[in-house]
Order: C-alpha cells, then structure tokens, then sequence
C-alpha cells in the first residue's frame, strides 16, 4: 500500500449517522461547557456580594452568611460536575479538594458552643465577674461591684443562662425559633418583625419545665425567707453580650417592675422573649450580633424605694477629652431617666478634686414610685417639689464618688444606674462600660482640602488612610515596614497581603481590582489605589500621606476633613457574624493557583474555593478547545472561515453561533455573514477596521534583536511545525466567543460574554511573546496593559505575559471594548522591535488612541 492510498484509508469520510453522532456528542459537552461558565460567572457575582458585606457598612446576620456561603460552594460545585463531565482526568482529586475545603467553612460557621452546665438559679450575693459566662455581664458586674467595693447592690438572684438552655429545649422550642428566624429575608425588616412576633408569642405560650419553674420559685422563698417578707422584684435581662463594650444593647430587653411570686414566672417568660422583641432582633442584626451567641440570663431583684434615681457617666460621652462626671436625676424610680420620658435635673462633678460645677434643674411634673396594690405607678409631684433639684450637692458628691470608684475598678469609663433611699444611702442598680465617642468639633471644613500631590488610578479598595510612606522595593524591606504604614508598590503581588493588617492605606502602579491583594486590601479594610503611575520612588519614607481611595487622589500630610468627610460607618466591623465571615472568607476568596502553566497548578493544590472555580475555568477552556479541534470532531463541529485575510481562521460553534444558512453549508466553510456571534463580529471589526501597514521601521539594535532571538528560539524557524504555525480558532455561540491564536511572534487568548444581562458581561484578553529580547517583549506588554487601562480593564504584567479584563459594561460598550482587543491584535505585530525607542512609542501610542475614536 503506498503511501497516499494508507491516508485514505485513515482518513475514511464519515457516514451521515456518525456525523449526527459527532454534532450530538459536542453539543452534549457544549451544553456541559455552558453550565459551566454561567456557575463561573454566578461565583463571581457572589463573591463580589461577599467582599461588599466584608467591608461592613450594612447589616447581616449569620442566616446570610450561611446562606451566601452556600450559594458560593454551590456554585463552584456545579463548576467541579460539569468539568468532571468534560474531563474525567483529576476529577476525584477536585472533588475531594472541593470537600475538604467546604468542611473548613462549615467550621467556621458553626456557633461557639456555650456550656450548659452550672445552676439554673443562684443568689445575687455569691455573683461576681467570673459569672459573666453564666448570669450575663450586667449581673456579674453588678454582683462583683456589691463584693469588691462593698456597694448597696439589691437583694435577689439569677435565673441563669442554663435555666435558658434549659428552656430552649424543652418541647423542641428552640428548634422553632431557629426555624422562624431562617425565614427571615437578610436585613428586610418587615420580615424581621414578622419572625420576631411569632416567637415571642412561642416564648410566651410555651410552659417552663418543672424543675426550672421549681428552682425560681424556691428561690423566691428562700428570699423572703432572709427578708422575713415577700418582696417584690425588679425582673431584668441580663443576656450574654448585653452591656459589653461595643454592643450596650441598651433599651433593647424587657424590665418587668413590681413583680409579685404568682406573677413571677410568667415575668420571667417575658423577659425572654423579649430577646426576640423587634428592636433586640433589630439590632443584633445592624451590629452583627448572632442570635446563637445571645443567651438570656434573667435577674431577679428586690425593688428599691427610691426618693431619687437615675443615670450617670464618669465621663462625657460624646467628649473624649472630658472626663467629668454627669449626673441625670429625677424625683422616685429613675424609669423617667432610662426611657427618657420626662426631664431631668443634670449635674456636673469635676474631679481631683470633686466639686460640682453645674447644676441644671428641669420642670419636673411628676415621678414613678412602688406602689404595693398597684405596682410601679406614675404620681403628681406637690407644691414646688418639681422646681427642685431631686439632690443635694452632697448626695451629687456621693453619686460621682461611686461612679469614679466603680470606674476605677472595672478599669473603663462607666454608666451606672442608681438610686437614692430616704436614709441617704446609695443604691446600684446597673453598671455597664460607657460608649464614648468624639465630637468632631475641631474637623477642618472640606472646602478647605489642599492640592493633591499624587492622583490617578483605580480604587481597589474604598476609604481613607493616614500614614507614614513606605516604598517597598524588596522583600527584605518588608521588616521594617512601620506600624500604619501607606504601603507603596510597583506591583501588586500576592505575597504583599502579609503587610496589609499593619498598613493604613494601599498604592500600587500595578495591578486591577479581582487581584488577591486587591482582594485582601477589601478583606481588611485597607483603602487602596492601584494603577497610580510614578508612585514609587516619589516619596520619602516616613512622609506624612492621606490616601482617599474613593477620591482617587493622595496629599500630603494628615487631612482630618477627608476623614470627617467620609462618615459611612462599617457597623458590621469587629462583630461576631463578620469575624465568622471573615474567618469562612479565608477558604474562599483567596487565590493561590495563578499561573495554568505551573506544574502546580493541579487539584490537590486548590486551598480555597477560588483556587477550585479558577482550575475548573481554565481547564475547561483548554478541554473544550482541544475537544472542538480533534480530527474526529472538526468536521462535525468546525468550519473555515472565508475572508481576505491571509490567514486560516476556523470557527467552531458551540451552538446557536452560526446562523440557519451558515449551519446548512455542506463544505466546511463559513462566511463572516452567517456568524452571528457578537463578541467574535465585534473582535472582527477591530482586526478589520485599520489595515496593517507592516512591521514597523526598527534600527540596528532592534533587528539584531530579533534575528538572535530567531536564532536561539526554535519557535522561530519559519519551517519548523512549531505551535507559532498552528490554525487560528473561534469557539462561539450567540453571545460567547472564545479566540486561541498567533499574530507574528506573539499569542493571543481572548475570552468574552457579551448579552443583555450586564453583570454577567466580560471580556477578558491574554497577550504574550514575541520576537524580540525578553527587555522589548516585557515593554510591550506593558505598552497594551497601559493602553487597555485607559478604557476599564484592569491589567496584570507578568514578564511578557499580560493579562486584562473587562466586565459588568452594558452591551454596546463591550462591543467597544472588543473592538479595542481586536485593534491591538492586528497592530501590535512585531511592535516589540521598537520598545526601545521612546519616541517611536509614544507616536505609536498617540496613532492608537486616535484609532480608537473610529469605534466611538
């Protein structure tokens, strides 16, 4: 058999039903492929959702991060089965990947396990601050404050937070609650208070057990018992997290007063349920609190006959430089001075030493006193009782001394609630940290912003830093980078975030938004702006910068009006639900798999569930590329396109790419006119829209480059059969395109969606080689990154490897993006030749951009 006979016979023409074979088996894997570019784009929408409640400015609770997490585990699943549908090569190696990570976030969403044991009931007398665990922190400190300082504290116990747990399980009653609250729609506060209404009803509805109602009520004996009466008892909250600094909760819980033994047990029901009181569940919600962490402790304390009452600070709390005691007071109960319902007399304690400075007396018309038939009732104050001030200078001394005192010894400022007896003696009824915060009274106004000395870039990450700058140039330059510090980079590598819990603020010349720093730099808050030019080498380090990321600008030295400008406050920072978030963000967004060509970029090297969406992206272009142009497939699938260009383009269309007419052809050709494929007609367009007049004019120096990198490189050999000579593919559909090609000495990968739904657009444009020296190739990379900065993509350089993307642009402004992609393929040819010469450059820079407007 000679020869031409043998390729015949190995190159046998297919019968009609193994063709129709071949267009079902590459339409099964196209719709495999599809699948799994749609969870790839759903994986980034969602974790972009993540990085945006990472940075904390609105409310969550841990019903969305389990939910968000989920939804991104989901997602990237249905990556991992598609893939494995496509190639079967590594698939139990992704899958476990996928499953261990998975096993890690869960982890870190579960609750903290608060232990059940310790009594259901103990006596407020043997309370102090090691109880915080058990009675809540308003109970401990106000136990620890009656042991240690040796205050009057009142009379009574704590229903403990066991007595809750307790409670919860009984007739599967937390069960529900933990139901009623998945019902709730993130931060939908209608559906808040509709889930908060059902439970409390639950609450109030559902029968303690009987060892519990046992305990509270032989606690109550034994009481009365001590008091040889029976008293009647202030019943107040006191849940884990209430009243610890950051989070007072303050006004949130249920204080029922004047409760008497046979109402007692149903006051306490109260109490808990109003854990789940609209404005408690509310406000978990905005400060990040989980409601699995929120215990109720309940304590039950004996009433106080106060003839004065009321609240006061150790310091001013909204001054920070104040440090004098104030005092609000009214006649009887302080409930007037909590609820804020009536006026109060204020009182101003200097100390060091302690002397009242102010006094301010309110028109008081009444005041709340016990009443033993009918409870805590409101009475008309006589003659000119409202006109007085409910304490005397001495008894303001005594209340500011306590105050001082009780600060001294919980070490912060205070907030105590208080009450006088008619005996003079000082009673404490709640002491709790006081939230202080800065007036802003010396802000400078914004109109008065300074020039800035650096502008331009991209925002990576929002907000102001302040700082001292920090050039970082080498990774031995990391161990002296400064406490916040602004960290300033040429590039944003990876191995940068070990700095970014230390810095105050991000600049880099390099680098785009979905870069794991970028990334990291959002996870901690951290402003920051990439793509400034001339950042490095600009400063001096240890100069005094403001980086407003959001304003895209840096000045010099600290401007505090950017920072009272920029009142947005992240009110989920430092909460539990966004330390779980964060922790649960770890095994997610992070990306460590960045380069396809490594040898490590493999299954069993995926830590998080980005690294896992990246490798099933990646191979399944490759899978499906190889696919498409396997001898066995090309005919079924494949056609040559037929254009004057002298160059062979085969499309492969995945599906709905090819018009009726273009699909009907019998000779493996299609015309540019039966391509229906908007990504690829736009790409077209801008290979098409300028002639190439050539290589560009190159000097010695430049064509010696070349001729020894031809020499050395056997890539270059015009008659080797080298991948620079492989066919040029399009892999489409309606709204996908997909390019693999050679232009001269250089690759080209594009990648682009383009449809209605603009969150789901991108493109995304890979550009490597060349022919010239490494030096020239590595210039002109970074020549088409800067140029492709100016319209969107964000853009990272690598040697002479660059890689851009573009996305979330409405449909006509892709196709102008495209366009763009397909000029730079067509002109970039052999432009490295010239990367030496500036001038040539910058006219070569200036002719693009004038080209660009054709597509305007």
């Amino acid at each position: 058999m000679g020869l031409f006979d043998w390729l015949r016979f190995r190159k046998k023409e297919k019968t009609p039903e193994e063709r129709a074979e071949m267009r079902r088996v590459f339409a099964t894997r196209y719709d495999h492929f599809r699948l799994l570019i749609q969870a790839n784009t759903r994986a980034h929408e969602l974790m972009g959702e993540l990085e945006e409640a990472l940075r904390g400015f609105t409310p969550y609770g841990m019903h969305f991060v389990r939910t968000l997490c989920t939804r991104i585990t989901t997602s990237i699943y249905q990556m991992v089965r598609h893939l494995g549908e496509l190639e079967t090569q590594g698939h139990d190696d992704l899958v476990a990947a996928m499953q261990a990570i998975n096993e890690r976030i869960m982890e870190e969403l579960e609750p903290e396990a608060h232990g059940v044991g310790g009594e259901l009931v103990i006596d407020l007398a043997e309370v102090n601050r090691d109880h915080a665990d058990l009675c809540g922190p308003k109970m401990a400190m106000l136990g620890e404050a009656g042991t240690s300082l040796g205050l009057s504290i009142p009379s009574g116990f704590v229903v403990t937070v066991a007595a809750f747990q307790r409670f919860a399980k009984s007739q599967g009653l937390g069960a529900e609650i933990d139901r009623l609250i998945q019902t709730m729609a993130g931060d939908d506060r209608e559906s808040v208070f509709q889930a908060s209404s059902s439970i409390m009803q639950l609450v109030m509805e559902a029968s303690l057990p009987d060892d519990l109602a046992s305990a509270i009520l032989a606690a109550y004996d034994r009481l009365s018992e001590r008091l040889g009466s029976s008293p009647d008892l202030a019943v107040r909250s006191s849940a884990l997290g209430e009243d610890i600094e950051g989070s007072s909760f303050a006004g949130q819980y249920r204080s029922v007063l004047n409760v008497d033994r046979s109402s007692l047990l149903d006051a306490y029901k109260e109490v808990v349920a109003s854990k789940y009181s609209r404005q408690a569940m509310a406000y978990r919600l905005s400060h990040g609190i989980r409601d699995d962490d929120v215990a109720m402790s309940v304590g039950c304390m004996t009433m106080v006959e106060a003839v004065a009452g009321g609240v006061a600070y150790s310091g001013n709390p909204v001054n920070v430089r104040d440090d004098r005691v104030s005092i609000s007071s009214v006649w009887g109960l302080p409930k007037p001075v909590v609820d804020g319902t009536a006026g109060t007399d204020e009182f101003i304690v200097a100390r060091e030493p302690l002397r009242l400075e102010e006094v301010h007396v309110a028109d008081k018309a009444d005041m709340y006193v016990c009443s033993q038939h009918e409870g805590v009732c409101r009475e008309e104050l006589t003659g000119d009782m409202g006109a007085q001030p409910s304490l005397t200078e001495e008894q303001a001394l005594l209340v500011a001394r306590e105050t001082v005192r009780i600060e001294e010894h919980f070490g912060t400022p205070q907030d105590i609630e208080w009450a006088m007896t008619r005996d003079g003696i000082f009673h404490l009824l709640q002491c709790r940290p006081l939230m202080r915060v800065s007036s802003g009274e010396d802000s400078a106004p914004a109109a008065n912003l300074p020039e800035p000395v650096l502008t331009g870039g991209r925002t990576a990450s929002p907000g102001v830093g302040v700082g001292p700058a920090f050039t970082l140039r080498k990774d031995v330059d990391a161990l002296s980078f400064p406490d916040g510090g602004v960290l300033i980079l040429r590039q944003a590598l990876p191995s940068r975030a070990a700095l970014l819990d230390r810095a105050s603020a991000l600049i880099s010349e390099q680098g785009g938004m979905a870069g794991h720093l970028a990334n990291v730099a959002r996870e901690f808050g951290v402003p920051a702006l990439f793509g400034v030019k001339d950042a490095v080498g600009r400063f001096e380090n240890g100069r005094i910068l403001t980086v407003d990321a959001e304003g895209r600008a840096v000045y010099d030295g600290a401007v505090e009006a950017l920072l009272k400008e920029h009142p947005r406050q992240r009110i989920m920072r430092g909460s539990p639900v966004q330390g779980a978030l964060r922790k649960a963000a770890r095994h997610i967004v992070r990306l460590n798999l960045t380069n396809p060509e490594s040898p490590e970029f493999k299954p069993a090297n995926c830590r998080t569930l980005h690294d896992v969406m990246r490798y099933c992206h990646e191979r399944a272009v490759n899978v499906m590329f190889e696919f498409g142009t396997h001898d066995d497939y090309i005919e079924a699938a494949s056609r040559q396109l037929i254009c004057d260009v002298p160059k062979q383009f085969w499309i492969l269309n995945l599906d709905d790419g090819f018009s009726p007419e273009g699909q009907e052809r019998k000779d493996r050709c299609i015309l540019l006119e039966h391509i229906v494929s908007y990504p690829m007609r736009m790409l077209w367009e801008g290979m098409q829209a300028v002639p190439w007049e050539g290589p560009p004019p190159v000097h010695g120096r430049g064509l010696m480059s070349v001729m020894f990198e031809a020499t050395m490189n056997p890539d270059l050999v015009p008659s080797a059969n080298t991948r620079y000579t492989q066919k040029n593919y399009f892999m489409v559909s309606r709204n996908y395109c997909s390019l693999q090609s050679r232009f001269g000495f250089h690759f080209c990968g594009v990648e682009a969606l383009v449809g209605d739904r603009i969150s789901e657009n991108y493109a995304s444009f890979q550009f490597k080689g060349g022919a010239a020296n490494m030096e020239r190739r590595i210039r002109r990379a970074r020549f088409v990154g800067d140029l492709l900065e100016m319209f969107d993509f964000r853009v990272r350089v690598r040697q002479d490897n660059m890689f851009a993307r573009v996305e979330g642009l409405d449909h006509d402004t892709m196709g102008n993006r495209l366009k763009i992609i397909g000029y730079l393929i067509t002109h970039t040819r052999q432009l490295d030749m010239i990367m030496s010469d500036d001038a040539a450059v910058a006219r070569r820079k200036e002719r693009f951009l004038n080209d660009f407007k054709l597509f305007d």
